[in-house]
């Protein structure tokens, strides 16, 4: 098992809901769960990572910094569970679970 972390620089975009947390997916074979915090982080967005796969830390570093480019989120935790699940996978859960902080 493999953990990662990746801090990213905010965006204008604070989750909006008044939820205390989403979670979206399922841990299963080539798949992952999100789980997304509002949280005061200063105006960042982190992600932690628990990964069956290792050695794709640009993959992944990769992949978030698109989501934050296109939805410029702010004080957001996700804490990710993945299961070997592809980087078009983890785009659409990304994107699901800041859909349900909105």
């Amino acid at each position: 098992m493999e953990h990662l972390a990746f801090d990213f620089d905010g965006g204008a975009n604070a989750p909006g809901s008044g939820k205390s947390f989403v979670v979206v997916g399922v841990v299963a074979s080539s798949n992952l769960e999100v789980m997304a915090q509002p949280k005061d982080l200063g105006g960042k967005v982190h992600f932690d990572v628990a990964t069956t796969v290792a050695h794709f830390e640009e993959a992944w570093h990769a992949v978030f910094a698109d989501f934050v480019e296109r939805n410029q989120p702010r004080d957001v935790l996700f804490s990710i569970n993945d299961f070997a699940a592809i980087p078009p996978v983890v785009s659409l859960r990304l994107d699901q679970a800041w859909e349900g902080l909105q």
